[in-house]
């Protein structure tokens, strides 16, 4: 893997469009609260959990096999084809600051891990880029433009991608593609580092990971250009309430519609019921997710919602 510098960006969405204001997000997060305006949805009932089998982990399928992917929680995810381990997002962390905790423990802790060949970080906000797991984990990363200095400072080698370019970690393909988001670290730091998502592509699978996304013209055009994509892993949380979160991230609804903008074969549900981001209830998004695809009466067998820690099989046989 290769670093390369760059110098200061400022980016925007495919319709030019760039993030909340701030005045937006203090009415959400402050001021609608203090008045009673926000639904205080339940933390009753987050995501199921399930305990993998750490042996078979421990070794990435062959070439020629189909991939395995793990839910850690949130949108981390440990995916393995042709003899290759990646991370996508990790979180490990049990908070990401004041007042937002993880509901349910990670499927895979960082001392089960099997050898990791790269991280993949769609974007730097803190639920999708955590320094302390990074850093746990310790392997290099693959990210947007803009994140090479920063990711330099915690002596994490980084390989920049801007849209529709691609790196290869060993045999596999990783190729980072549009999304309709935003970044930020600081207070004045918006916008100047890349958003996306990732096709990982091996010899049996492609797998696509949204990142944190609006629903957007570009799910279209990412099924066009990268051909068929085995499992299509989208958010289907923190949506709530619609003003303030439906320039970020997807409901339920609009999820179901990029999958089928996607044309992927398999719908896996991610980005729920971990933290509690926004207002809903924590098992609001499956029940919604279930509702929209009944209505839609697309096949049950393609929309998949696994546990944390379930372990999927992606592709074909060789």
């Amino acid at each position: 893997m290769t670093s390369r510098g760059s110098s200061r960006y400022r980016f925007v969405n495919l319709d030019g469009s760039e993030p909340q204001v701030l005045s937006s997000v203090l009415k959400w997060a402050l001021v609608d609260r203090m008045m009673g305006r926000r639904r205080n949805g339940s933390t009753a009932h987050p995501a199921p959990r399930v305990s993998p089998d750490l042996q078979e982990l421990k070794q990435p399928p062959p070439r020629g096999e189909p991939a395995r992917l793990t839910w850690i929680g949130h949108a981390s995810w440990l995916v393995q084809l042709d003899g290759v381990s990646l991370l996508i997002d990790p979180i490990f962390s049990e908070s990401l600051g004041p007042g937002i905790h993880r509901f349910v423990p990670p499927g895979v802790s960082v001392a089960e891990l099997p050898a990791i060949d790269a991280q993949l970080v769609t974007h730097n906000h803190r639920d999708h880029l955590d320094l302390p797991s990074l850093r746990a984990v310790g392997r290099p990363v693959v990210a947007g433009l803009g994140l090479t200095e920063f990711f330099a400072r915690e002596q994490l080698p980084c390989t920049e991608l801007d849209w529709w370019s691609e790196t290869k970690v060993g045999p596999v393909t990783i190729r980072f593609v549009p999304s309709h988001h935003w970044s930020r670290r600081g207070l004045t730091d918006a916008n100047e580092t890349l958003w996306g998502g990732f096709v990982v592509e091996g010899s049996r699978a492609r797998i696509y990971h949204s990142g944190d996304t609006a629903y957007f013209e570009g799910f279209g055009e990412i099924g066009r250009r990268v051909g068929p994509i085995d499992a299509a892993l989208l958010p289907i949380g923190a949506y709530d309430p619609a003003w303030f979160m439906s320039k970020q991230h997807m409901n339920p609804e609009e999820a179901a519609q990029a999958f089928t903008d996607l044309g992927a074969r398999t719908f896996v549900a991610m980005h729920w019921g971990t933290f509690k981001l926004t207002d809903e209830p924590l098992d609001e998004p499956p029940a919604r997710l279930a509702a929209e695809w009944q209505r839609r009466q697309l096949s049950p067998e393609r929309c998949l919602v696994p546990p944390v820690g379930g372990v999927l099989r992606v592709g074909n046989s060789g």
